[in-house]
Protein backbone atom coordinates (compact mmCIF):
# COMPACT_ATOMS: atom_id res chain seq x y z
CA UNK A 1 0.00 0.00 0.00
CA UNK A 2 1.30 3.46 -0.86
CA UNK A 3 2.31 5.44 2.22
CA UNK A 4 0.36 8.62 2.93
CA UNK A 5 2.23 11.90 2.46
CA UNK A 6 1.66 15.00 4.57
CA UNK A 7 4.05 17.28 2.70
CA UNK A 8 1.29 19.19 0.88
CA UNK A 9 -0.83 19.22 4.01
CA UNK A 10 2.04 20.79 5.90
CA UNK A 11 2.26 23.70 3.48
CA UNK A 12 -1.42 24.45 4.00
CA UNK A 13 -1.38 23.86 7.73
CA UNK A 14 1.63 26.09 8.26
CA UNK A 15 -0.46 29.16 7.44
CA UNK A 16 -3.34 28.32 9.79
CA UNK A 17 -3.35 31.00 12.53
CA UNK A 18 -3.02 29.96 16.14
CA UNK A 19 -6.31 29.74 18.04
CA UNK A 20 -7.05 29.80 21.74
CA UNK A 21 -6.25 26.50 23.39
CA UNK A 22 -5.34 24.98 26.70
CA UNK A 23 -1.95 23.30 26.85
CA UNK A 24 0.46 21.80 29.34
CA UNK A 25 4.18 22.20 29.61
CA UNK A 26 6.36 19.71 31.39
CA UNK A 27 9.74 19.26 32.97
CA UNK A 28 10.56 15.83 34.28
CA UNK A 29 6.90 14.79 34.28
CA UNK A 30 5.63 17.81 36.27
CA UNK A 31 2.96 19.66 34.31
CA UNK A 32 2.10 23.31 34.35
CA UNK A 33 -1.02 24.79 32.74
CA UNK A 34 -0.41 27.28 29.96
CA UNK A 35 -1.69 28.20 26.51
CA UNK A 36 -1.52 30.25 23.36
CA UNK A 37 -4.07 32.36 21.55
CA UNK A 38 -4.67 34.00 18.23
CA UNK A 39 -7.32 34.59 15.61
CA UNK A 40 -8.85 32.58 12.79
CA UNK A 41 -11.41 29.89 12.15
CA UNK A 42 -11.64 26.85 14.40
CA UNK A 43 -13.45 23.58 13.74
CA UNK A 44 -17.09 23.51 14.83
CA UNK A 45 -16.78 19.94 16.07
CA UNK A 46 -17.35 19.14 19.73
CA UNK A 47 -14.46 20.13 22.00
CA UNK A 48 -12.18 17.15 22.65
CA UNK A 49 -9.22 16.50 24.91
CA UNK A 50 -5.98 14.93 23.63
CA UNK A 51 -2.86 14.04 25.60
CA UNK A 52 0.53 14.32 23.92
CA UNK A 53 3.06 12.34 25.95
CA UNK A 54 6.68 12.46 24.78
CA UNK A 55 10.09 11.39 26.03
CA UNK A 56 11.46 14.92 25.61
CA UNK A 57 14.43 15.92 27.73
CA UNK A 58 14.92 19.54 28.84
CA UNK A 59 16.90 21.74 26.47
CA UNK A 60 16.36 19.84 23.21
CA UNK A 61 14.84 22.32 20.74
CA UNK A 62 13.54 19.45 18.61
CA UNK A 63 10.59 19.06 20.97
CA UNK A 64 9.68 22.74 20.81
CA UNK A 65 9.17 22.30 17.07
CA UNK A 66 7.13 19.11 17.45
CA UNK A 67 4.97 20.71 20.12
CA UNK A 68 4.35 23.76 17.96
CA UNK A 69 2.91 21.52 15.24
CA UNK A 70 0.67 19.81 17.80
CA UNK A 71 -0.53 23.16 19.12
CA UNK A 72 -1.41 24.42 15.63
CA UNK A 73 -3.42 21.29 14.90
CA UNK A 74 -5.14 21.61 18.29
CA UNK A 75 -6.05 25.21 17.54
CA UNK A 76 -7.59 24.28 14.21
CA UNK A 77 -9.41 21.21 15.49
CA UNK A 78 -10.95 22.66 18.69
CA UNK A 79 -8.78 20.39 20.84
CA UNK A 80 -7.66 20.90 24.41
CA UNK A 81 -4.05 19.74 24.29
CA UNK A 82 -2.48 18.25 27.42
CA UNK A 83 1.28 18.08 26.88
CA UNK A 84 3.55 16.18 29.25
CA UNK A 85 6.99 14.64 28.89
CA UNK A 86 9.63 12.62 30.66
CA UNK A 87 12.73 10.94 29.19
CA UNK A 88 12.52 8.04 31.66
CA UNK A 89 10.31 5.23 30.39
CA UNK A 90 8.63 4.38 33.69
CA UNK A 91 7.67 7.99 34.34
CA UNK A 92 6.41 8.37 30.78
CA UNK A 93 4.16 5.37 31.44
CA UNK A 94 2.85 7.15 34.55
CA UNK A 95 2.00 10.16 32.39
CA UNK A 96 0.00 7.89 30.08
CA UNK A 97 -1.90 6.56 33.12
CA UNK A 98 -2.51 10.17 34.17
CA UNK A 99 -4.04 10.86 30.75
CA UNK A 100 -6.28 7.79 31.07
CA UNK A 101 -7.45 9.01 34.49
CA UNK A 102 -8.26 12.39 32.94
CA UNK A 103 -10.54 10.57 30.46
CA UNK A 104 -8.91 12.01 27.38
CA UNK A 105 -10.39 11.42 23.94
CA UNK A 106 -7.07 10.37 22.44
CA UNK A 107 -3.40 9.84 23.23
CA UNK A 108 -0.43 10.72 21.01
CA UNK A 109 2.74 9.16 22.32
CA UNK A 110 6.39 8.69 21.43
CA UNK A 111 7.67 5.13 21.76
CA UNK A 112 11.38 5.54 22.45
CA UNK A 113 11.20 2.88 25.20
CA UNK A 114 8.27 0.73 24.15
CA UNK A 115 8.71 -2.05 26.73
CA UNK A 116 8.19 0.46 29.52
CA UNK A 117 4.98 1.78 27.93
CA UNK A 118 3.20 -1.36 26.74
CA UNK A 119 1.16 -1.99 29.90
CA UNK A 120 -0.01 1.61 30.16
CA UNK A 121 -0.94 1.71 26.48
CA UNK A 122 -2.92 -1.53 26.83
CA UNK A 123 -4.91 0.14 29.62
CA UNK A 124 -5.59 3.04 27.27
CA UNK A 125 -6.83 0.88 24.40
CA UNK A 126 -8.83 -1.30 26.81
CA UNK A 127 -10.53 1.90 27.97
CA UNK A 128 -11.45 2.69 24.37
CA UNK A 129 -9.00 5.56 24.01
CA UNK A 130 -7.53 5.75 20.47
CA UNK A 131 -3.74 5.92 20.31
CA UNK A 132 -1.42 7.38 17.68
CA UNK A 133 2.36 7.12 17.96
CA UNK A 134 4.87 9.59 16.61
CA UNK A 135 8.59 10.18 16.30
CA UNK A 136 9.81 6.91 17.85
CA UNK A 137 8.45 3.40 17.49
CA UNK A 138 8.20 2.86 13.74
CA UNK A 139 8.77 -0.89 14.23
CA UNK A 140 6.50 -1.46 17.22
CA UNK A 141 3.50 0.89 17.04
CA UNK A 142 1.05 -1.68 15.67
CA UNK A 143 1.78 -4.13 18.49
CA UNK A 144 1.15 -1.43 21.08
CA UNK A 145 -2.33 -0.55 19.88
CA UNK A 146 -1.72 2.62 17.84
CA UNK A 147 -3.76 2.92 14.67
CA UNK A 148 -1.03 4.83 12.83
CA UNK A 149 2.45 6.28 13.31
CA UNK A 150 3.93 9.62 12.23
CA UNK A 151 7.69 9.72 11.81
CA UNK A 152 10.75 8.84 9.84
CA UNK A 153 12.10 5.35 9.24
CA UNK A 154 15.14 5.78 11.46
CA UNK A 155 17.11 2.87 10.04
CA UNK A 156 16.50 4.20 6.54
CA UNK A 157 17.52 7.68 7.70
CA UNK A 158 20.74 6.30 9.16
CA UNK A 159 21.49 4.46 5.94
CA UNK A 160 20.99 7.73 4.04
CA UNK A 161 23.57 9.37 6.30
CA UNK A 162 25.96 6.47 5.71
CA UNK A 163 25.58 6.73 1.95
CA UNK A 164 26.13 10.50 2.03
CA UNK A 165 29.25 10.12 4.17
CA UNK A 166 30.56 7.37 1.88
CA UNK A 167 30.21 9.73 -1.06
CA UNK A 168 32.39 12.19 0.89
CA UNK A 169 35.11 9.59 1.40
CA UNK A 170 34.39 8.86 5.07
CA UNK A 171 35.64 5.50 6.38
CA UNK A 172 35.57 5.72 10.21
CA UNK A 173 32.65 7.73 11.61
CA UNK A 174 31.63 8.06 15.25
CA UNK A 175 27.88 8.06 15.98
CA UNK A 176 27.03 9.92 19.20
CA UNK A 177 23.99 8.54 21.07
CA UNK A 178 22.71 10.92 23.74
CA UNK A 179 20.15 8.62 25.39
CA UNK A 180 20.87 4.96 26.07
CA UNK A 181 17.96 2.60 25.47
CA UNK A 182 16.26 4.87 22.94
CA UNK A 183 15.37 2.52 20.09
CA UNK A 184 15.12 5.31 17.51
CA UNK A 185 18.63 6.57 18.21
CA UNK A 186 19.99 3.02 18.13
CA UNK A 187 18.32 2.52 14.74
CA UNK A 188 19.92 5.67 13.34
CA UNK A 189 23.41 4.51 14.20
CA UNK A 190 22.63 0.97 13.01
CA UNK A 191 21.58 2.45 9.66
CA UNK A 192 24.88 4.31 9.35
CA UNK A 193 26.77 1.14 10.26
CA UNK A 194 24.90 -0.82 7.59
CA UNK A 195 26.66 1.37 5.01
CA UNK A 196 29.95 1.98 6.84
CA UNK A 197 30.75 -1.10 8.98
CA UNK A 198 33.58 0.65 10.86
CA UNK A 199 31.08 3.07 12.46
CA UNK A 200 31.56 3.25 16.23
CA UNK A 201 28.89 4.31 18.71
CA UNK A 202 29.68 6.76 21.50
CA UNK A 203 27.24 7.15 24.40
CA UNK A 204 26.90 10.52 26.13
CA UNK A 205 24.55 12.00 28.72
CA UNK A 206 22.24 14.20 26.66
CA UNK A 207 20.95 16.15 29.64
CA UNK A 208 24.45 17.46 30.41
CA UNK A 209 26.05 19.36 27.53
CA UNK A 210 29.29 19.79 29.46
CA UNK A 211 29.57 16.02 29.69
CA UNK A 212 28.68 15.69 25.99
CA UNK A 213 31.52 18.05 25.08
CA UNK A 214 34.12 16.42 27.34
CA UNK A 215 33.22 12.88 26.25
CA UNK A 216 33.35 13.76 22.55
CA UNK A 217 36.65 15.59 23.04
CA UNK A 218 38.19 12.62 24.82
CA UNK A 219 36.96 10.20 22.17
CA UNK A 220 38.34 12.23 19.29
CA UNK A 221 41.70 12.51 21.06
CA UNK A 222 41.76 8.73 21.56
CA UNK A 223 40.63 7.94 17.99
CA UNK A 224 42.96 9.72 15.54
CA UNK A 225 41.64 7.61 12.65
CA UNK A 226 38.10 9.04 13.03
CA UNK A 227 37.17 11.10 9.97
CA UNK A 228 33.53 12.01 10.76
CA UNK A 229 31.28 12.42 13.76
CA UNK A 230 27.49 12.33 13.75
CA UNK A 231 25.19 14.11 16.20
CA UNK A 232 21.68 12.69 16.57
CA UNK A 233 20.04 16.03 17.39
CA UNK A 234 20.69 19.66 16.50
CA UNK A 235 21.81 20.98 19.93
CA UNK A 236 24.15 18.01 20.38
CA UNK A 237 25.67 18.46 16.93
CA UNK A 238 26.38 22.11 17.67
CA UNK A 239 28.14 21.09 20.89
CA UNK A 240 30.09 18.45 18.95
CA UNK A 241 31.15 21.12 16.44
CA UNK A 242 32.66 23.20 19.24
CA UNK A 243 34.62 20.16 20.45
CA UNK A 244 35.94 19.48 16.94
CA UNK A 245 36.99 23.12 16.57
CA UNK A 246 38.68 23.15 19.98
CA UNK A 247 40.88 20.26 18.82
CA UNK A 248 41.62 21.99 15.49
CA UNK A 249 40.13 19.02 13.61
CA UNK A 250 37.62 20.86 11.43
CA UNK A 251 39.60 20.09 8.25
CA UNK A 252 39.95 16.40 9.15
CA UNK A 253 36.70 15.40 10.85
CA UNK A 254 33.45 15.97 8.97
CA UNK A 255 30.34 16.68 11.03
CA UNK A 256 26.90 15.35 10.13
CA UNK A 257 23.63 15.59 12.03
CA UNK A 258 20.05 14.53 12.42
CA UNK A 259 17.15 16.94 12.94
CA UNK A 260 17.07 20.70 12.55
CA UNK A 261 16.86 24.09 14.19
CA UNK A 262 17.77 27.59 13.06
CA UNK A 263 21.29 27.52 14.49
CA UNK A 264 22.06 24.22 12.80
CA UNK A 265 20.73 25.47 9.46
CA UNK A 266 23.08 28.44 9.75
CA UNK A 267 25.99 26.16 10.66
CA UNK A 268 25.34 24.14 7.49
CA UNK A 269 25.22 27.33 5.40
CA UNK A 270 28.53 28.42 6.98
CA UNK A 271 30.14 25.07 6.17
CA UNK A 272 30.65 24.11 9.82
CA UNK A 273 28.34 21.08 9.51
CA UNK A 274 28.21 19.08 6.28
CA UNK A 275 24.51 18.17 6.33
CA UNK A 276 21.60 17.00 8.45
CA UNK A 277 18.76 14.53 8.02
CA UNK A 278 15.49 16.23 8.86
CA UNK A 279 12.49 14.17 10.03
CA UNK A 280 10.25 17.26 10.13
CA UNK A 281 9.02 17.20 13.74
CA UNK A 282 6.47 19.99 13.23
CA UNK A 283 4.71 17.69 10.82
CA UNK A 284 4.82 14.80 13.29
CA UNK A 285 3.13 16.84 16.02
CA UNK A 286 0.57 18.34 13.65
CA UNK A 287 -0.26 15.05 11.97
CA UNK A 288 -0.66 13.05 15.18
CA UNK A 289 -3.16 15.46 16.74
CA UNK A 290 -5.08 15.95 13.50
CA UNK A 291 -5.31 12.18 12.99
CA UNK A 292 -6.89 11.72 16.42
CA UNK A 293 -9.36 14.51 15.65
CA UNK A 294 -10.25 12.89 12.32
CA UNK A 295 -10.79 9.55 14.07
CA UNK A 296 -13.13 11.18 16.61
CA UNK A 297 -14.88 13.30 14.00
CA UNK A 298 -15.66 10.66 11.42
CA UNK A 299 -13.94 7.40 12.25
CA UNK A 300 -11.20 8.19 9.74
CA UNK A 301 -7.93 6.34 10.28
CA UNK A 302 -5.19 8.22 8.46
CA UNK A 303 -2.51 6.04 6.89
CA UNK A 304 -4.66 3.03 6.10
CA UNK A 305 -2.80 0.83 8.57
CA UNK A 306 0.60 2.04 7.38
CA UNK A 307 2.99 4.55 8.97
CA UNK A 308 2.89 8.13 7.72
CA UNK A 309 6.47 9.01 6.79
CA UNK A 310 7.62 12.56 7.54
CA UNK A 311 11.23 11.95 6.46
CA UNK A 312 14.08 11.44 5.97
CA UNK A 313 15.01 14.60 4.09
CA UNK A 314 18.70 15.47 3.65
CA UNK A 315 19.53 19.17 4.07
CA UNK A 316 23.01 20.13 2.85
CA UNK A 317 24.68 23.47 2.14
CA UNK A 318 22.75 23.90 -1.12
CA UNK A 319 19.37 23.29 0.52
CA UNK A 320 19.94 24.97 3.89
CA UNK A 321 19.20 28.59 2.84
CA UNK A 322 15.67 27.60 1.81
CA UNK A 323 15.18 25.80 5.12
CA UNK A 324 16.66 28.49 7.40
CA UNK A 325 13.63 30.79 7.41
CA UNK A 326 11.26 28.02 8.39
CA UNK A 327 13.71 26.60 10.93
CA UNK A 328 13.87 29.99 12.69
CA UNK A 329 10.08 30.07 12.77
CA UNK A 330 10.00 26.62 14.37
CA UNK A 331 8.31 24.88 11.45
CA UNK A 332 11.33 22.75 10.46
Amino acid sequence: MKKFSWRKAALVAAVVPMMALSACSSTGGRTEQGGTSGGGQVATTERMKIALVTHAAPGDTFWDILRKGAEEASAKDNVELLYTSDPEGGRQAQLIQQAIDQKVDGIAVTLAKPDALKDALKKATDAGIPVVSLNSGADVWQGLGAFTHFGSDENLAGAAVGEKLLSMGVKRPICVIMEQGNVALDARCAGVKSKIPATENLFVQGTDMTQVSSTVTAKLQATPEADAIIGLGAPFTLTIHKAVESLNLKDKVKIASFDMNGDLAQAIIDGKVAFTVDQQPWLQGYGAIDALWQAKRAGIHVGGGQPVLTGPSIVDQAAAPDVLKFAKEGVR
